[in-house]
């Protein structure tokens, strides 16, 4: 479990690389927002497309977990040490971006899939392990820019994180299986179409959807949220201080995703997933309303978002892998992480047209709308009798 996780954290680095190398690449060559936009949803494009067709191929449960890593690892890592080559925001950026993306399908929800193998009562401790190792590979672009904000190329933050992902590849043949892997040697289509069939396994899955409307589109703005108002406050150093703020924010999710699997395992997933959303959500509401504030405040605020809205996301796959026949786990996993990545397009999208007309406090709130509906998905789920499979019961 520790070598996956240091895999899972090595290989997650390519995902927000776009995302913090921008701010240091609109600084030499100012683009358009329809170029920032796209590469910023570039690589949830092909992740979305990775997971669809890993799904109806049922590799996670066909194939060696290991060797899919491997490949997918290694891969996302050249195409991401290609955009160090290539016009930063050009088609053909673009569009390794896309191929990074369908890369990463083989990455996140095959660590999720290792891990599970290995659970024997601590399922929800160890996706949160996962979840939290997802969190600090995602944030560690943003301290590679704080640390260089000025200093060096935007193409440094590309090639430490192909770097970092082909290193991760290497790393996971070390790793080995647990007793609960269970090979399927069939495709069966019928399997994948469970997901939304089956009642309760459709009520966690919204309430993934309900979470991922939030998570991906905070990830993505909080940077831009914290350059403008630490602008306009007239903080100085604002482009260090926003990077390492931003880093602060979604590295600190790591905490709350390792503390919400020991409360799922003990107190419940149902509620411990409940209580995340609701702690988020108040986050999301008066976030935007501090613009321009002291950054001490805003930076505390953020922590606290930051531990909220990812306590809960480890719990969903928990939730889904209990519910599940062991021989269809990685695809149930697959297809939940595919449908609420192709959510994440439209939130991500939707805020800088509602930032422009009603401000941070309207974009940010909108995000909060996520969290509300995926209360009310598990406290459904919280009363079903399959919620009786979960960790807790039907607490």
């Amino acid at each position: 479990m520790v070598l996956l996780l240091i895999c899972q954290v090595l290989a997650m680095t390519v995902w927000f690389s776009s995302t913090a190398a921008l701010p240091q690449i609109v600084r030499s060559e100012p683009l358009s927002d329809f170029r920032i936009a796209a590469m910023t949803s570039a690589v949830q494009i092909g992740f979305v497309v990775g997971t669809l067709v890993s799904a109806g191929l049922r590799l996670p449960d066909r194939v060696d977990p290991r060797a899919l890593f491997l490949v997918s690892a290694v891969s996302a890592g050249v195409l991401t040490a290609g955009l160090a080559t290539v016009p930063p925001a050009g088609g053909l950026a673009i569009g390794l971006r896309v191929a990074a993306g369908v890369c990463l399908a083989g990455v996140y929800p095959i660590g999720l899939r290792i891990a599970a193998t290995w659970a024997s009562g601590d399922l929800g401790w160890l996706m949160g392990l996962l979840v939290g190792a997802l969190t600090l590979g995602s944030a560690s672009p943003h301290l590679v820019l704080a640390a260089t904000y000025g200093l060096a190329d935007w193409r440094w933050v590309y090639l430490v994180a192909a770097c970092a992902a082909c290193a991760s590849g290497l790393l996971i043949t070390q790793i080995g299986l647990g007793p609960r892997q269970v090979a399927t040697p069939r495709i069966a289509l019928a399997a994948a179409t469970l997901a939304w069939r089956s009642a309760p396994m459709r009520l966690a899955n919204l309430g993934y959807l309900g979470h991922m409307w939030e998570l991906y589109a905070l990830w993505a703005w909080i940077g831009a949220f914290f350059h403008a108002s630490f602008a306009a406050a007239g903080t100085a150093q604002t482009g260090s201080l926003a990077g390492l703020a931003t880093f602060a924010v979604i590295g600190a999710g790591a905490l709350g995703a390792g503390l919400g699997g020991i409360c799922a395992d003990r107190v419940g997933r149902t509620a411990t997933t409940m209580a995340a959303m609701a702690g988020s959500a108040s986050c999301a509401l008066v976030m935007g309303w501090l613009f321009a504030g002291p950054p001490v405040l805003l930076i505390a605020l953020g922590i606290v978002w930051g531990i909220t809205v990812i306590a809960d996301s480890a719990q969903f796959s928990a939730s889904i892998a209990e519910l599940s026949d062991p021989s269809t786990v990685g695809t149930m996993l697959t297809i939940q992480t595919s449908a609420g990545f192709f959510l994440t397009l439209f939130s991500i999208q939707l805020m800088g047209p509602v930032v422009a007309t009603f401000g941070w406090p309207g974009g940010f709130s909108m995000l909060a709308v996520g969290p509300i509906l995926g209360c009310w998905a598990m406290a459904r789920l919280r009363t079903h009798p399959a919620a009786r499979t979960l960790a807790g019961g039907l607490r």
